[in-house]
């Protein structure tokens, strides 16, 4: 780069010093700011597909749930073939995505619902992705006009995310001049006015579930997408059981595996809603207490003690009676 030197007229003063000043750098679109801006785009999809792994890896963890969890990995990918041909500006189905949850008390209903909403949250189809968990007491109020009120105020906080009813045929039980149908109503309404902006998801048992939706002709047609939770079985509830343990830093020994087993067959004999994680999870709790106590009287543990579970601790006393759920 030439550099350009100019003498002045009097001697005494030094020559002044000229550099060209660079040139500026044009962009015509195919510079590294582009560049950027791409690796940036790509970076942001790669996190995408990883918390959307993520998200199912935490599913694939559950215990059973076989048909469950080939229902949502086909919920996925419904949502993102339909992304791919809106793109590609063809005809893409509406996203039209209530669900109804069919299953006893603590087969997983809940803990799936939210991973729903986790899920589309990830893949842009909810905003939030959280869930507000409502029965009836939250959405029926006391005179005319306050249950309209209440509901709207849980579809408010729902928005972007989902809004998980539980019992819902308890709506519809008090008949036609019970304030629960307007409860009813106030969420179709909002099926229809927000129907891009939050989820609703329905639960029960399977039966009161059937009659609850033949109340309302207009509800099933609502409801697209239907899933039933069966009850555990006898060795996942025994695998339940230990996973319990395991994440409190407890373990079964060999004989209390067996004695849990055993205890878990008598009490799938004898309750027909036996099988499910909530009444897994209180006999394990009342082991974890039963330890606690049998340790208690002596002045010593070893870490071993501190942490195996024996068949003395083990006991079915009125986990039915007081958790028949």
């Amino acid at each position: 780069m030439p550099i350009r030197i100019t003498f002045r007229p009097d001697d005494h003063l030094p020559p002044v010093v000229q550099s060209p000043k660079p040139k500026p750098v044009l962009d015509y679109g195919n510079d590294s700011s582009v560049q950027t801006s791409k690796a940036r785009k790509n970076a942001a999809n790669l996190n995408e597909k990883d918390k959307i792994a993520e998200i199912l890896s935490e599913l694939d963890d559950l215990i059973g749930l076989t048909t469950v969890k080939e229902l949502v990995r086909e919920l996925q990918a419904y949502v993102e073939i339909q992304r791919r041909r809106t793109r590609e500006k063809l005809i893409a189905e509406p996203l039209v995505l209530h669900m109804i949850f069919r299953g006893n008390p603590g087969t997983g209903k809940t803990t799936v619902a939210r991973i729903i909403g986790r899920l589309f949250k990830e893949m842009e189809v909810l905003q939030k992705g959280h869930i507000i968990e409502c029965e009836r007491a939250d959405l029926v109020g006391e005179y005319i006009g306050h249950t309209a009120q209440k509901t709207r105020e849980q579809i408010k906080k729902a928005l972007g995310g989902v809004l998980f009813i539980d019992e819902a045929y308890s709506l519809a039980r008090g008949g036609e001049k019970d304030f629960g149908k307007e409860a009813i109503d106030a969420l179709v309404k909002a099926m229809e006015d927000h129907k891009n902006e939050f989820i609703l998801i329905l639960a029960g048992y399977c039966h009161e579930m059937d009659w609850f939706l033949q109340t309302n002709p207009g509800l099933r047609s609502r409801f697209p997408i239907n899933i039933d939770f069966p009850d555990y079985n006898i060795d996942e509830l025994l695998a339940i059981g230990e996973m319990m343990l395991k994440a409190r830093q407890y373990e079964f020994s060999f004989e209390t595996k067996e004695a849990f087993r055993y205890m878990l067959q008598g009490l799938l004999n004898s309750h027909p809603y036996a099988g499910n994680a909530r009444l897994v999870r209180n006999m394990t709790e009342k082991a974890i207490r039963k330890q606690a106590v049998r340790l208690y009287e002596k002045p010593n543990s070893t870490r071993e003690e501190l942490m195996q579970i024996l068949p003395m601790d083990l006991a079915a006393d009125d986990i039915m009676t007081r958790n028949p759920s």
